[in-house]
């Protein structure tokens, strides 16, 4: 069962990001305290497997790294991770099903 989904549009993007940068491992979500909602995701790159904690969730493809740390994992399981382009900007988005309010 996964804990959650990566749209494949995500996925690439994740590739273009390790692509442009050869020397990171993966990119990296972590949920934090804070935000309009409660929470707030901060995107990163993880620079080593050595870096990686051992309880951390990575999910692999080729070409492609995803990591969540183990704390986040409780706020992320269920959710979808999307690409979106818009006209004046473009961001991963995690869309929550569970969620109770948003920004």
């Amino acid at each position: 069962m996964k804990l959650f989904e990566i749209t494949e549009t995500a996925k690439k993007q994740m590739e273009k990001l390790l692509a442009k940068n050869p020397d990171r491992y993966a990119v990296s979500l972590i949920v934090n305290g804070g935000g309009c909602a409660g929470f707030k995701y901060e995107w990163k790159f993880v620079d080593s497997k050595e870096d990686l904690g051992k309880e951390d969730y990575v999910e692999e493809w080729s070409g492609g790294r995803f990591v969540v740390d183990e704390l986040s994992l409780l706020y992320v399981s269920g959710t979808k991770i999307d690409w979106k382009e818009e006209l004046f900007g473009s961001q991963f988005e995690v869309i929550n099903p569970n969620s109770t309010s948003s920004c």
